[in-house]
């Protein structure tokens, strides 16, 4: 009598996982409240430990569970193996990371006068903040998706949520087009950054510098230039050449920032027109723009 072959357990998966990390102060709780607006079911402040635990429930036949939820608690190194062991069961698991400049922080701590779970190393609510950025370094560089909160209000940190997990195919890359201005710094969550500082600049037109990127004037002055219209077609090709090697690789998010000095005027028409062009090739393609509202 031959033995029979055993039968691997079942593995029941979730449809679609998203764990919430990051810094602390940039947003984790209100990132839970949205999440659970839009519908998934959200765990808040959870142990890596009880991970597997919570997946597992609640992928059982009958939890009526498709959209998971799990915001980091502060077990910062179990977070990338925890991942790697829910993908490898099957999982489709989206790795969000919250950042925020440290001043961003700092004044956040300064308005809720929390401690901070890192206030145990030497010095003040700084050296904790540069000691926890340190600790997820890593973790932050595996993200598939960060967002930098620094300058976002709870409204922004909506929009900027409910187009990357509302009704979008999360296998899908999708492509997020972010104007800013270089006096404000850098995005955080860039992947690619593309300076447009050489187009002309609207500004010192007096007519169109109280106006946007957005109105019909400015965008006209600075797309119908030859210049821009080259550039635009040697980026949309390269970004269309490169972006199903981001896809092949397992992304599922993927950031272009645009920047100009101030991000009100050049980098505005731009990533609009940019991601315009990507849509019209398939692309998931969203923009947001940093600092087209800020003033000087």
């Amino acid at each position: 009598m031959i033995d029979a072959w055993p039968v691997a357990p079942k593995v029941w998966t979730v449809a679609d996982i998203v764990v919430i990390t990051g810094l602390s102060g940039a947003g984790r709780s209100a990132t839970a409240a949205v999440l659970e607006d839009l519908g998934w079911y959200v765990v808040d402040n959870l142990p890596t430990s009880l991970v597997p635990t919570i997946v597992e429930l609640a992928a059982k036949p009958g939890a009526g569970i498709d959209r998971l939820a799990l915001v980091s608690g502060r077990n910062h190194n179990d977070v990338l193996p925890q991942v790697a062991a829910l993908r490898g069961d099957g999982h489709h698991v989206t790795l969000l990371f919250l950042d925020a400049a440290t001043p961003a922080l700092i004044q956040r701590y300064d308005a809720t006068r929390r401690r901070h779970p890192f206030a145990h190393v030497d010095g003040g609510v700084i050296d904790a903040i540069e000691a926890e950025r340190e600790t997820l370094s890593r973790v932050k560089d595996e993200a598939d998706l960060v967002i930098d909160t620094g300058e976002l209000n709870v409204h922004q940190l909506k929009e900027r949520l409910v187009a990357a997990f509302s009704d979008a195919d999360p296998r899908r890359l999708q492509v997020a087009v972010e104007s800013f201005g270089y006096k404000h710094g850098l995005p955080l969550d860039a992947d690619i950054v593309m300076d447009v500082r050489f187009l002309p600049n609207p500004h010192w037109e007096d007519h169109l510098r109280p106006l946007t990127g957005h109105d019909p004037a400015v965008r006209d002055y600075v797309l119908e230039r030859a210049v821009t219209s080259r550039f635009l077609d040697r980026f949309e090709s390269l970004l269309v050449e490169m972006l199903p090697g981001y896809q092949g690789e397992g992304r599922s998010y993927l950031t272009v920032a645009v920047g100009c000095t101030g991000g009100r005027h050049r980098s505005v028409a731009v990533a609009n027109e940019l991601a315009a062009r990507l849509a019209a090739h398939g692309v998931a393609a969203r923009t947001s723009h940093r600092d087209v509202d800020a003033a000087g």
